[in-house]
């Protein structure tokens, strides 16, 4: 092999009789998540010895900038090709707050604003971060189409439901990122948006018929130049009824690389969710998602035994003959090929836009065009469901948001459904003062329309706000940012620019 690292012996269950090429070329294959913010684990520093095509950063490898950076370079002093990557969407998606990442709203509210010169400033300023940390892949951004109100996992993480607007500000948003020597990754081929499941949890369907399929975003993704795409853990029947598009022969091969002509790196979405843990495994998604067309397979949890297992059965899968060496080899050379652009972070970054992501997030809110005036020493109520797991990890509110620009102002912050007596002490504690109700994404989450409406029917006055998509009249964020709550703050402090 080509790079060793010093004092990295390997395990007994060495490449055995498979060619040493053949070895690295399965690693490169492989992108791991794993636990640290300093120190790298010795599973983790084998990996990378024998060839491992990247690591995949999550909140819990944050600190702070500094740390990021100290990271990273110890990453890459292991293995200068070694690709550092991160899900940086923006919005309430990222997992930098730590490291001082710039504030920039989701997409939905970019896409409202509908300003691709704005949203290459947003996108601009998140790669440019990145640069400066150390992180050269962003796996963003998020090419799906919102189609229906039931979606839960897409929302605001799209750019709009409306093709041609979401293809608009890809190409905004991937020319921005490769200016700043960063790969992007647009997400999640062929589309989450027609999904009523989140595939985190359970395999999701999409049953429209291909000609309503949403592929103009990955077209345009592709006619731009992005380097990756991310497959989704769905079944499209009307491409192949069997298996979802991870591991689909059919939507990877057929459509992907004949129809569509891409031939960059074609990335899984993390392995171990639900939807292919649950039906196939971890270490069978990885060899049948690589033999399908996938040039490499994400395991983001912590776990290396999960990311050894994976590897395992590739390599077995290599030495019985069921996977393809020429498949590997060629998985290999897209990842090798990417390395050469993007594994070095530039020398130097220039300064970007730090103003860029307020100004979108302000330009987004709207109020049903009524004139909403200032409501200072409001009592605000902030329904929302608890962070997801893999996606948000700062559940910011709207409240503290409030009460920074306005110190008068008090209420509560609510993550579940409080009993009626509960209820009725908030209506009593708001009682003299404005009353300010928020939701996110109550149609999918009822005890919020519940609580919604128990509060109205008291204060029909109050002040309805949409903290997600807009439910019902009042202001709307399209998103729950820190900069899409504080833009919202700003309205109801009367302390807008």
């Amino acid at each position: 092999m080509s790079h060793r690292i010093p004092g990295v012996t390997l395990p007994a269950h060495g490449p055995g009789d498979l060619p040493e090429t053949l070895d690295e070329a399965a690693h490169r294959c492989l992108v791991a998540g794993f636990d640290g913010t300093t120190t790298i684990p010795d599973t983790l520093k084998r990996l990378i010895d024998r060839g491992l095509g990247g690591v995949i950063l999550f909140t819990r490898n944050i600190r702070d900038a500094d740390q990021v950076r100290e990271l990273t370079g110890t990453l890459r002093e292991l293995r200068p090709d070694l690709l550092v990557a991160i899900d940086n969407e923006g919005g309430g998606i990222g997992h930098l707050v730590g490291a001082g990442a710039p504030e920039v709203p989701g997409s939905w509210a970019l896409g409202v604003t509908d300003d691709p010169a704005l949203t290459a400033a947003c996108a601009d300023s998140l790669a440019g971060h990145l640069a400066t940390l150390g992180i050269t892949v962003s796996y963003a951004p998020v090419a799906d189409v919102q189609h229906r109100p039931e979606n839960p996992i897409v929302r605001t993480r799209s750019f709009g439901a409306d093709p041609d607007l979401v293809a608009r500000h890809l190409r905004a948003w991937i020319a921005a990122t490769e200016a700043r020597g960063v790969a992007s990754c647009a997400k999640h081929f062929p589309g989450h948006g027609g999904t009523v499941t989140d595939s985190h949890h359970e395999t999701a369907a999409d049953p429209r018929p291909y000609d309503r399929l949403d592929l103009a975003p990955f077209r345009a993704a592709i006619a731009a130049g992005v380097p990756m795409l991310m497959s989704a853990h769905v079944v499209f029947p009307a491409l192949d009824p069997d298996r979802p598009a991870t591991l689909s022969p059919r939507i990877l091969g057929d459509l992907l690389r004949g129809e569509l002509g891409f031939d960059g790196v074609l990335v899984s979405d993390a392995l171990e969710m639900k939807a292919i843990a649950d039906r196939y495994g971890e270490a069978a998604g990885a060899r049948i998602a690589l033999a399908a067309g996938a040039d490499q397979v994400i395991i983001a949890v912590p776990h290396l035994e999960t990311t050894l297992a994976c590897r395992d059965a590739v390599l077995d899968a290599l030495r019985s003959g069921e996977l393809a060496p020429e498949r590997i080899e060629e998985a290999a050379t897209r990842v090798r090929r990417l390395t050469r652009r993007y594994a070095t972070p530039p020398a130097h970054v220039a300064p970007w836009d730090a103003g860029a992501g307020a100004e979108a997030a302000r330009r987004a809110v709207r109020s049903g065009g009524v004139a909403l005036p200032p409501v200072p020493g409001a009592y605000a109520v902030d329904l929302f469901p608890p962070p997801h797991p893999a996606l948000n990890w700062g559940g910011e509110d709207l409240l503290t948001e409030v009460r920074a620009l306005d110190p008068t102002a008090t209420g509560t912050a609510l993550t579940g459904e409080p009993d009626p007596a509960a209820v009725r002490e908030l209506l009593r504690a708001a009682a003299g003062r404005p009353l300010v109700v928020a939701v996110c994404d109550a149609g999918l989450h009822p005890w919020q329309e519940r609580v919604r409406a128990a509060l109205l029917a008291a204060r029909p006055d109050a002040v309805r706000v949409s903290t997600g998509l807009p439910e019902g009249e009042g202001l709307c964020s399209f998103g729950r940012g820190r900069v899409n709550l504080r833009a919202l703050a700003e309205v109801l402090a009367g302390s807008a620019p």
